[in-house]
């Protein structure tokens, strides 16, 4: 029996390769085969040269979950697929109770069907969250400083956005057809799973199993009461103030900007957006069947 190990070498900065070849040591009854995410060009090439007691293990964090599943889209995956948690973020992983460089699980049954999020007539799949305003501001900056080859301190970030560097927005959202109007919005994710942005619990009370998304409105409120509140969604705690934390559920949710801002989709950074519709699986399933 082989193991199919896709790594994404840019994940763990830059580490992850040296992090998967480990795996020959964990899987010593297995012939671990490594592979770079970035050079398969050919999904259903690569996936027909597996047999079928081998096994798929995909190795990096959120951002390598995100990429396979968008780019395997339309084929059919097998069912022995695993996921390795060794990325910079693995909100994924926590998610489900698995922390990094935990043992390969089992992620076959989570990865089909999943949501999709549709932004500037573009429509894909994400795994954990699509983030409007500060969270996109915070990878936006990530981006830059990786770039500038600086270390890269999200909750340091996050602070100086708070600080000054963020200027919230006023926003306009629809839930399954009921429209809301929010004002000094913070953070407005709609969340697949309860955590993203490496560790924060914005929707503690979301399931990924289920047939709903949760959006989660940080909303009316001036800088230092916002900063003062923001550890808590580390917690999941920030939901307790209600007065400023909006969360709503549905299958179709869509959140309107005033103004052009950063986007995050499973931590890739997208700017200058102004609207996205995220869909539940099952609404995007059905949509694909009529």
């Amino acid at each position: 029996m082989a193991a199919w190990v896709v790594y994404n070498p840019l994940a763990s900065d830059g580490t992850c390769r040296s992090t998967a070849e480990l795996l020959e040591v964990v899987l010593e009854d297995d012939e671990v085969r490594l592979f770079d995410i970035t050079k398969i060009t050919n999904y259903a090439a690569f996936l027909s040269g597996m047999e079928p007691e081998d096994r798929l293990i995909l190795a990096g964090g959120d951002g390598t979950l995100n990429r396979f599943v968008n780019d395997t889209q339309g084929l059919e995956l097998p069912e022995n697929i695993f996921f390795f948690p060794c990325g910079t973020g693995n909100d994924f992983a926590c998610d489900l109770g698995h922390r990094l460089y935990d043992d390969p699980f089992c992620v076959a049954q989570l990865l089909r069907p999943l949501p999709t999020v549709e932004v500037n007539g573009r429509r894909r799949c994400f795994v954990n969250a699509v983030g409007f305003g500060l969270d996109g501001y915070c990878c936006r900056r990530g981006d830059e400083l990786r770039r500038e080859g600086k270390a890269v301190n999200y909750t340091a970030i996050a602070a100086g956005g708070l600080l000054g560097r963020f200027r919230p927005v006023n926003a306009r959202v629809t839930v399954d057809g009921v429209s809301y109007s929010f004002r000094r919005v913070w953070i407005a994710p709609t969340m697949h799973g309860r955590y993203y942005g490496g560790g924060m619990m914005a929707a503690p009370a979301q399931d990924r199993r289920g047939d709903t998304l949760s959006l989660v409105v940080l909303h009316n409120m001036h800088r230092l009461p916002a900063l003062c509140l923001f550890p808590g969604i580390f917690s999941g705690r920030h939901v307790q103030h209600r007065r400023h934390v909006t969360v709503l559920t549905g299958r179709e949710i869509t959140v309107r900007f005033d103004r052009p801002a950063p986007l995050q989709i499973d931590g890739e950074t997208l700017l200058d957006v102004s609207v996205y519709t995220a869909r539940a699986a099952r609404t995007t399933s059905q949509r694909q069947g009529t």
